[in-house]
Formats: structure tokens, sequence, C-alpha cells
């Protein structure tokens, strides 16, 4: 017997099947945007199955040649009910409540590169401002990372959490023990360990992203 996770995952992938004239990018945009619905409806319907949420947001086919038509694809069929239709500006809408998709978001590897690049980048220009500009990395890393639909809530705060907030309590733990005007060679040992828990869960967060 199929789980919940089994039954997301085929009406993705058929989604993605029946839109695959798509871009690349609208593809895994379209995608992103119905699993995010799919998650919001859960949790805020937690008596719901999910066959019943997966039937509001219409069928499959339905919606990629939804897709298909705003993208200058073909024509959309027929809609039902809870299929999605275009929305006054022109993006797929459902009528089941289910959100815009939305343009224009940055790929899922800009924010992690910046939080991964932005240690190296403080260490190798480490007199001002370099420093302010790493840290200023390391801030809109996060805030992308924050708001990036390829993420759960759940693996965002794990992700800043790590990248972010403890690099920041080691290096202070750091400072303190060892006073602030430590030698290069000193500073290595803690620059190694973050940079390499950096990329660590910058590799975790790519493997774990929704596409």
């Amino acid at each position: 017997m199929k789980t919940s996770a089994d039954l997301v995952r085929d009406y993705l992938s058929a989604v993605g099947r029946e839109a695959s004239a798509l871009p690349a990018d609208r593809r895994q945009e379209l995608l992103a945007d119905l699993a995010e619905h799919i998650e919001v409806a859960r949790a805020e319907r937690p008596d719901a199955s999910p066959a019943e949420i997966l039937a509001e947001l219409g069928d499959p086919r339905t919606i990629a040649a939804t897709a298909l038509a705003e993208a200058g694809h073909g024509t959309a069929g027929a809609t039902g009910a809870g299929a999605w239709t275009a929305g006054p500006t022109g993006i797929p809408a459902g009528d089941g409540g289910a959100p815009p998709a939305r343009r224009g978001k940055v790929h899922p590897l800009v924010p992690l590169l910046m939080l991964t690049l932005s240690l190296p980048f403080m260490m190798v220009f480490s007199a001002q401002p370099g420093p302010l500009f790493g840290v200023l990395f390391r801030i809109v890393g996060a805030v992308l990372l924050c708001t990036s639909v390829h993420w759960t809530a759940v693996q965002k705060t794990t992700g800043v959490l790590l990248t972010a907030v403890l690099p920041s309590v080691l290096f202070a733990t750091w400072n303190l023990s060892n006073g602030t005007s430590q030698e290069d060679g000193a500073a290595l040992l803690p620059n190694l360990v973050v940079f390499a828990l950096l990329a660590g869960v910058a590799a975790w967060l790519w493997r774990v992203r929704r596409v």
C-alpha cells in the first residue's frame, strides 16, 4: 500500500512528465509551488487525506496543460473542479486556494555558495572591509535560504543555525579563550573546522532540496 509520501511523489512526477515541454527552470518552479501548496494544505488540514488534497489540486495533465498554455506551448484543456486556471497576472492560480506560481526565484545553489564562501572570503580579504563583506555574504545567503521554496521550514531553520549562528558562536568562544590577537597559524584550525561545517551543511541542503 502506498504511503502519503508515495502518493505525493507520484503526483508530482506525473505533473513533471506531462509538463516535460516546459523549460527546466519553469517546470522546477511549478513542481516546487505544487509541493509547497501540498505541504501547507496538509499542515492546515491534518484530517484531510493526501488523496483528497491532490484531488482538489486537479488532474496532473490539466495542471501541466495550463502551465504549457501560459508559457506559449499550446492551449490548455478543459478545466475541472480544483484544476489550476490562469490568474489575472497570467500565472496559473488554483481554484482551491493554490497559490500562484512565483517567478524570479533564486537558484538554490546561490544561497549555499554564499553561505559556504563567506568564510574563505573573510580569510582571503582579512583587511577591512573584507570581513564586513564576508558577514554580508552570510546574512544574504541566510535570507535567500529562508525565502526559498526548495526546502522545508525545518531544513531552513537547521541550515541557518548550522551555517550562520553556530559559526559565530564557535568564533566568539575561540576568541574569548585565546585572545583576539591570535596568530594566523592558531586561527587556521577553527577556520578549517567551520569551513568543513559550512561545506557539509551546504552539501546536505543540496541533496534534500525540492526540485
